[in-house]
């Protein structure tokens, strides 16, 4: 297919960069050339005394502001300049000196002639520069607006549908896009029109980028890429300009794709405030509705944008002839984080151990962008310890840099802190075998990581729920506040590692109460925010009720979390002796995974074992 423009502007060829040398040795030349009269230039006072004393040799021009002469010296006679103090009379010492003498006159074109030829190679240079950016004409007067897009041939974007996986469903749905890039003249002799725009919405590092490439790549047409903030800009009306130049270009190479990557740093709601940046932003989003729907043809030029934050951009670009379609572009699922980790391990080579399918259970929630890191984390610990291959360990120990960081062995901890993190990780894993509805454990540790982590106890949910029911949540609210009973039952005090088990217990509970309406004493009532935008990196909630509801439902809250650490303090009592036992292990050991543990949990125990793990 042909997309050369039609220009009737004559196209020169470009020239070589050889030729900037050239023009700066020229341009250094004559500068040297302006200063080389003053190369062997004379003080006044030592003209006169080398004039006395016959050094001074004729003829002497004497010129109406400077003199010029020879002097000898030891290697010869050399030509040299000087200029005499104003109103002074020379002619008396030349005469008495009996040399000859001459006037010269002086133009005042002499010292710029030399400096417009320089003048005029520079303007050159520019010229040149001009020529190998691409246009026939000299650079414009504000190039800044011109846009700012990188432009992917169909050779540059070798990224299809095949390397895009874990997002099924935002497939099928561009699918339509693609084949009306590849056969227009289908859907035109039916009357029917493709979407002009079309909206990826998701969380950041889902793959709505790569989405974008893969549809440019399948369709095999330019790929015009930029970010919503290149049109921003301080000086009023550049912003237009580069939408304007987007398109324009867009035109010329069409059938193509402009892709806007964090469209909402342009396309915020309007709020009509008269400031100067509001006015200039939203001149730019003016711009961009007249060009996505206005009276300009945009035949075969397809929009696609990119956003996290749907909820702010201006309804005149989600109406219909505009972003009048959008595609949700979710965190995978189990299924999808299995493709996702097979897809980027392809060319990896991966021990027999390695189960992919382990790991796919063990980062749920996690982006494609998060299973790449982890991907690369395993490759990278395998390199460090020269391995041949990459084995299930290090996909392990990838999996808990991204989720807590890095481990601190070097960090000096007590004794007794020792002891406590034990106790505390023991109590959590114990409740997980204990409670009917818990995720079965994977492994607990007391190696600290991050910041403010001294353990971890670690879950692998058997199955990708979308729902709980009101008793799977009371597990985990109890599986979260047994590391903190466990630790009163044991030493009879409460540290402060259990801030973090607390906050999100009482989250769980709040939730419960005032959003899924699991409350008898509340009924089936939600005080959520009703107009919760789409995809929130936080699920908040909002009291849209009295106090008095407000003041039952912190009564609720409160009810059921002392209820599940009562059922958490009974269980761990009746199991005090096997707690202290375990944490004693996990203490020396620093890891157990979840088989170490369960034999563990089996084995007879010793009849005298002291009270108290720290001792």
């Amino acid at each position: 297919m042909n997309r050369a423009a039609h220009n009737d502007t004559p196209v020169f060829p470009r020239p070589s960069r050889w030729w900037y040398l050239v023009f700066a040795l020229a341009i250094g030349a004559l500068i040297l050339s302006l200063n080389s009269e003053d190369a062997n230039s004379l003080l006044f006072s030592e003209f006169r005394d080398a004039l006395r004393k016959g050094r001074v040799v004729g003829p002497v021009v004497i010129g109406e502001h400077t003199i010029q002469a020879e002097i000898r010296e030891r290697e010869g006679t050399v030509r040299f300049v000087t200029q005499p103090p104003p109103g002074y009379d020379v002619v008396p010492l030349i005469e008495a000196a009996k040399l000859p003498y001459t006037g010269a006159h002086e133009s005042q074109w002499n010292g710029l002639v030399p400096l417009m030829i320089a003048c005029a190679l520079l303007l050159g240079v520019f010229w040149l520069i001009a020529m190998r950016r691409g246009g026939s004409a000299p650079v414009s007067a504000l190039p800044f607006s011109r846009h700012r897009a990188q432009i992917h041939s169909e050779k540059d974007t070798m990224v299809t549908f095949k390397d895009v996986a874990g997002i099924d469903e935002a497939v099928e749905e561009v699918q339509e896009i693609v084949e009306y890039l590849r056969h227009p003249g289908r859907f035109q002799a039916l009357g029917g029109r493709v979407p002009r725009g079309l909206l990826l919405v998701g969380l950041p590092g889902t793959g709505k980028t790569l989405l974008a490439r893969a549809v440019a790549g399948e369709a095999s047409v330019p790929f015009l890429s930029l970010s919503g903030a290149d049109f921003v800009e301080m000086y009023a009306g550049v912003g237009a300009a580069r939408v304007r130049s987007l398109f324009g270009k867009a035109r010329e190479i069409a059938p193509c794709i402009i892709f806007i990557d964090e469209l909402d740093a342009l396309g915020k709601m309007r709020t009509g405030s008269m400031s100067g940046g509001s006015d200039e932003r939203e001149q730019t989003l003016n711009q961009l509705l007249v060009a996505m729907d206005g009276f300009s043809p945009n035949a075969g030029v397809i929009v696609l944008a990119a956003t996290n934050r749907p909820e702010i951009l201006d309804p005149a670009l989600l109406r219909a002839g505009r972003f009048d379609r959008r595609v949700v572009v979710d965190r995978p699922d189990i299924r999808g984080r299995l493709q996702i980790l097979r897809l980027h391990t392809r060319n990896i080579k991966l021990g027999r151990n390695v189960d992919l399918a382990v790991a796919a259970r063990r980062t749920a929630g996690y982006t494609g962008a998060d299973l790449a890191t982890i991907v690369n984390e395993a490759a990278l610990l395998a390199a460090r310890r020269r391995r041949d291959q990459v084995g299930m360990a290090h996909f392990e120990e990838a999996i808990d840099r991204v989720m807590a960081g890095l481990e601190r062995r070097s960090r000096l901890i007590g004794r007794r802190e020792k002891a406590v993190v034990a106790v505390h990780e023991c109590g959590h894993a114990m409740i997980t075998s204990l409670v009917p509805h818990a995720d079965p454990l994977h492994r607990v540790s007391v190696i600290p990581r991050g910041v403010g982590i001294g353990g971890m106890t670690l879950q692998l949910p058997r199955e990708e729920r979308g729902m709980m029911t009101r008793a799977e949540l009371c597990d985990r609210v109890a599986v979260l506040l047994a590391g903190r009973c466990a630790e009163d039952i044991v030493f009879g005090d409460v540290s402060t590692g259990a801030a973090q088990d607390l906050q999100q217990a009482t989250e769980i509970a709040y939730r419960m109460v005032a959003e899924y309406g699991m409350s008898d004493r509340i009924g089936p009532l939600s005080v959520a925010r009703a107009d919760r935008p789409l995809l929130m990196h936080e699920r908040t909630t909002e009291r849209a009720l009295g106090d008095e509801t407000a003041r039952e439902i912190d009564v609720e809250v409160r009810r059921i979390l002392l209820e599940q650490d009562e059922r958490v303090r009974k269980l761990l009592g009746e199991h005090r002796r096997r707690l202290v036992a375990l944490a004693r292990v996990l203490r020396d050991r620093e890891t157990l995974d979840a088989e170490a543990f369960a034999n563990l949990m089996k084995a007879p125990l010793k009849r005298k074992a002291k009270a108290n793990p720290a001792l």
